[in-house]
This record gives C-alpha cells, structure tokens and sequence, in this order.
C-alpha cells in the first residue's frame, strides 16, 4: 500500500498542475469585458500557490524526504540539490509574478508582455520541478527508504490542508479562496 507521504505529494502535484493549467487558460482568454473578474482570479490562483505549496507541501519535502533520499540515494542527489534550489527561490518566483500581475492591473497593457512571458517561464519550471520529483524522487525514495522514516513523513504530510484534494482535512479560509476561484473564473476554469 502506498504510503500517506507519496500519495498526499502526488495529489498536490495533481492540485498545483490543475492551477497552472487554469493561469494559462485564463492568460490565453484574458481579462475580456470583466478585467476585474480576470484580475481577482488569477492573483487568488497565485495567492493559492504562494500560501499551500510553498508553506505546506515544499517545506515537508525539504525538511523530511530529500534529506533521507539523498543521504541513501547518491544517484538521486543532483537531482534533490537542484529541487532545493527551486524550493529557496519559489517563494520569490511567485511573489515576483503577484507583483508583475498588480503592475498590469494597475498601470495597463504596457505591462502585460511582463506578466505573460513571467508566467509562461514560472510555469514551465513548475511542471518540470514536479516532474523530477516524480521521476527521480519518488522512485528513489520508494527503493531506499525504510518504515520508520515513511511513518515519520506520513504523520507529517497527512497533517496538509490542501483545499483542492477530496478526503483531506478542510479548511474554512482555504475553502473560501477555493469557493473564490472557483466561482468567479470562467468557463471551463470555473463556474462564473
């Protein structure tokens, strides 16, 4: 049987691969004749990638499973020192496009090219980010890691509180920026 730790990872990547679709189907319909809409809705997509993967998932990854892989995996370890890297400059990556997304909102189309080519490149990294997780992490970690350290980062990841997983613990502010996205985005992102 799976572990808690691999499944809750690999439903996070599902969740944040999901909110990088949507930024670039929202990017490719544009703000239209609702920019307020538009606006609201991707910085809440970008406020949902700055809070749970950033504050939740990847901090769990780097404290509790890369070390372990790392340390009994020397053929994963380039791999798991380049994915750190990632980790230490998300957080900023993201605070960057929420800020070239204000600069749009704010001063106009002169800063749309920005915002967009930003995007594009954030979620390229993304996707590939995850894709070595999946690919070279993971399987590592399934070959060298003992019970014991499973039973340590299943207690750990299974404490998440992500909004866009069924079965998980809710909530309330993550449902409500949940609900917001998904309310407002148009169609086929959302329901508005």
């Amino acid at each position: 049987m799976p572990s808690v730790s691999l499944r809750t990872i690999r439903e996070e990547h599902a969740s944040l691969a999901a909110i990088l679709h949507s930024l670039r189907l929202m990017m490719d319909q544009g703000p239209g004749d609702e920019p307020a809409v538009f606006f609201d809705v991707m910085r809440a997509m970008l406020f949902y990638i700055d809070e749970f993967p950033e504050r939740q998932h990847h901090p769990k990854e780097s404290q509790l499973l890369f070390p372990k892989v790392a340390e009994r995996s020397p053929e994963a370890a380039d791999a798991i020192a380049q994915l750190e890297r990632d980790h230490e400059g998300g957080e900023a990556a993201v605070r960057e496009l929420q800020h070239l997304l204000l600069a749009w909102e704010l001063m106009g189309d002169a800063r749309r090219e920005a915002f967009t080519k930003a995007l594009d490149s954030y979620i390229h990294f993304y996707l590939e980010h995850m894709r070595v997780e999946e690919s070279v992490v993971i399987p590592a970690a399934q070959q060298v890691l003992q019970p014991a350290d499973w039973a340590a980062m299943d207690v750990a990841f299974a404490s998440n509180t992500n909004p866009l997983a069924a079965g998980k613990p809710r909530d309330a502010a993550y449902d409500r920026l949940f609900t917001r996205i998904v309310m407002r985005a148009p169609s086929p992102i959302g329901l508005g």
